[in-house]
């Protein structure tokens, strides 16, 4: 039987990931983390850098388990984000992603261990450049942030090459570019203008207009069913949502009957929970405090939907 633990965000918590893979069985040896069965293994759903203390010990943990055929992985947006940062345009010299104050903030943790420009971070991005976008087998769909089957599409036919290479990075760095949409929608998610006179502080502490939309949700008529990762301590509009915006959202949204999808991205709180039978979201804010959640697969037992909560592994960060 061919079993995945599913694996969401690390942002450099490696001492939280190597709890996490003991408790599930794995161990250190040959080279790699690997469960004594051998067809057991990981999938890690992006985002393995930034915010934690341990940047470079999270990346070769990864990095060494895909290597050796005990993981696989897909890009999150901080990997992408970190791409685009250290790329610059051959045109005009300036990087792909704004070097700003609050750019840099972001990629602080990694900096600290990969400056700009040394051969080992030039090493590690070309390992990054490699990540797939998403993964898909019979039984299951993974990626980072959501599944959206029109951007598939567009990316299947835009980039013929295993790679984010620099002409596609340069798509992507682009605004309005129909690949940089797409990608975004995979890795960050579909995004929605909040209504005038309505602001959300983010988890950074800043200041913005729009909110990630939780686009698992099937009736998206009100605004707290719209909108994803909102705090409590911040009001809504009571009102519905104009029969535009709905109907296009509802144009992201995942089909009932599809295969189970996985992804993290989200930075949820509290007990986790089911999205839907099929829909399960993993991040439970790890990268600043929460613990790191996984989902236990078995491929070939039988159907595996509905999703259970039984199989999640949930483990807590030290102290």
């Amino acid at each position: 039987m061919t079993t995945y633990d599913i694996i969401p965000d690390i942002h450099g918590q490696a001492e939280l990931l190597t709890s996490l893979l003991r408790r599930l069985g794995y161990s250190d040896r040959r080279g790699a983390w690997r469960h004594p069965d051998r067809d057991r293994s990981a999938i890690f759903l992006g985002d393995f850098i930034d915010r934690g203390p341990d940047q470079a010990a999270t990346i070769d943990i990864v990095r060494r388990m895909t290597g050796e055929g005990t993981a696989q992985a897909v890009m999150g947006n901080h990997e992408l984000n970190a791409l685009l940062y250290h790329a610059t345009d051959p045109a005009t010299g300036r990087p792909l992603r704004a070097h700003g104050r609050t750019q840099t903030a972001q990629h602080a943790r990694f900096l600290s261990e990969f400056p700009l420009g040394m051969a080992r971070t030039r090493d590690v991005l070309s390992w990054m450049a490699r990540l797939p976008l998403w993964l898909e087998t019979p039984e299951f769909r993974a990626v980072h942030a959501c599944w959206h089957a029109a951007s598939i599409a567009l990316i299947r036919r835009e980039i013929f090459r295993d790679c984010l290479d620099e002409e596609t990075l340069l798509a992507i760095a682009r605004k309005g570019d129909p690949l940089r949409e797409a990608v975004e929608t995979l890795l960050k998610g579909p995004e929605i203008r909040l209504p005038p006179g309505v602001q959300l502080v983010d988890n950074a502490g800043h200041t913005r207009s729009d909110s990630r939309v939780a686009w698992w949700t099937r009736r998206m008529t009100r605004w707290h069913e719209v909108v994803a990762s909102w705090p409590d301590d911040q009001p809504l509009p009571p009102g519905p949502v104009k029969e535009e915006i709905r109907e296009r959202l509802l144009a992201v949204t995942y089909p009932s009957d599809a295969i189970p999808v996985f992804f993290g991205h989200y930075w949820l709180i509290g007990t986790p929970r089911l999205q839907a039978d099929n829909i399960l979201c993993l991040d439970y804010s790890a990268g600043k405090g929460g613990p790191l959640v996984s989902y236990r697969l078995d491929r070939d037992s039988g159907p595996v939907t509905p999703l259970a909560l039984e199989r999640l592994t949930i483990c807590d960060p030290p102290g």
